[in-house]
């Protein structure tokens, strides 16, 4: 039996934060300080969630591992955005949307290339299957610039049509997903299974199951105490939803997927960092982002899919960089230092717009 890592155990440590984070909103009644401990509570459950999601994908195959990865993958973020979206912080969830896809190309693609560079002078990919996956993104910054775009060119058409416009984009960016992972799980699936091999479980199926549920719905509780704090974080620290939502509630569900994609580019497994990157950015986008339009039908005020122009161009800028990166097939540390200066200079820049 494998001896749990250095980063099991500080994942496991990090838990500790689960009943602080209760201990301050319930018994203390400490609004600033649930935020930030909630946040740390947050990082070692979604790791968990990810964990038991290879676990059940080991015992009952790749197909329904996929499916369960596209529904249990981004569950941070599709539950904080759903309580969000319940409080009314619709710019937080769409900023949270367009920093997440940002932060998995820049920031978690762009530390993977410069921690497996380090210990590699090359590493190489398969150009294909990232290039397949960097199309997708491109569609999906279609999907979102669209809305946006219709609103500035026909204002006279009123918001009301621009939301129908949204949720037909949804609809089609989930249809669009589904192609996606019948494409990566059964007609083309040799590209993406000679680097990653059979993952062997560790976990029972049972165990398996009992964690996933469990993880998921402490990530809801915290999720909702994260949410209910976000105003006091607003007033005394005088930060903006934009840079919240764009950088710090990102960053969050993102935590699992660093550390994940590190360790497997030191380890010279470029293609799974690259799946575990570039597929978390696509997942937000062809499946959080519509499941969140959907959802927010049922509240008072739904949600639409009009991001504003910084978002925007951000979003297109880091999936054309992304692109241009991979579309060789090799990475080196350079790369990755490139990646995180964009990134950097991006979040930067969110955290000065007013």
């Amino acid at each position: 039996m494998q001896k749990p890592s250095l980063i099991d155990h500080l994942f496991l440590s990090f838990l500790i934060f689960v009943p602080i984070t209760l201990i301050a909103a319930y018994v203390l009644q400490l609004p600033l300080a649930v935020f930030f401990l909630a946040v740390l509570a947050i990082i070692p459950l979604a790791k968990y969630i990810g964990q038991a999601t290879e676990e059940l994908a080991a015992h009952m195959g790749p197909a329904f591992g996929g499916l369960l990865n596209a529904t249990f993958g981004n569950a941070p973020e599709l539950l904080i955005g759903i309580f969000a979206l319940q409080a009314g912080f619709i710019e937080v969830v769409k900023a949270s949307i367009a920093g997440s896809i940002i932060g998995n190309l820049l920031l978690v693609l762009g530390m993977a290339m410069l921690a497996g560079g380090l210990q590699y002078k090359n590493q190489s990919f398969n150009k294909t299957g990232a290039l397949a996956a960097s199309s997708t993104l491109l569609l999906s910054a279609i999907a979102l610039v669209m809305p946006a775009i219709f609103l500035q060119t026909a204002p006279a058409t009123g918001i009301a049509s621009t939301e129908e416009l949204s949720v037909l984009v949804a609809v089609s960016m989930l249809v669009v997903y589904a192609a996606n992972l019948f494409f990566t799980l059964f007609t083309h699936k040799h590209l993406y299974i000679q680097e990653i091999g059979k993952y062997q479980a560790k976990w029972s199926k049972q165990k398996s199951i009992i964690v996933l549920l469990v993880s998921t719905a402490f990530v809801a509780w915290m999720s909702e105490l994260l949410v209910g704090s976000l105003r006091p974080v607003v007033e005394h620290l005088g930060w903006t939803e934009l840079f919240i939502g764009v950088v710090f509630i990102a960053i969050i569900g993102n935590a699992a997927e660093h550390v994940s994609a590190i360790t497997t580019a030191m380890h010279n497994r470029m293609d799974l960092a690259l799946q575990i990157s570039i597929g978390s950015a696509t997942q937000v986008a062809m499946v959080v982002a519509p499941l969140l339009v959907m959802i927010s039908l049922s509240f008072a005020k739904p949600m639409n899919l009009i991001f504003n122009t910084f978002e925007l161009v951000a979003i297109v800028l880091s999936i054309l960089i992304a692109n241009l990166v991979v579309q060789d097939g090799e990475s080196n540390w350079f790369e990755g230092v490139q990646l995180l200066m964009a990134y950097f200079i991006i979040a930067v820049a969110f955290f000065l717009h007013p």
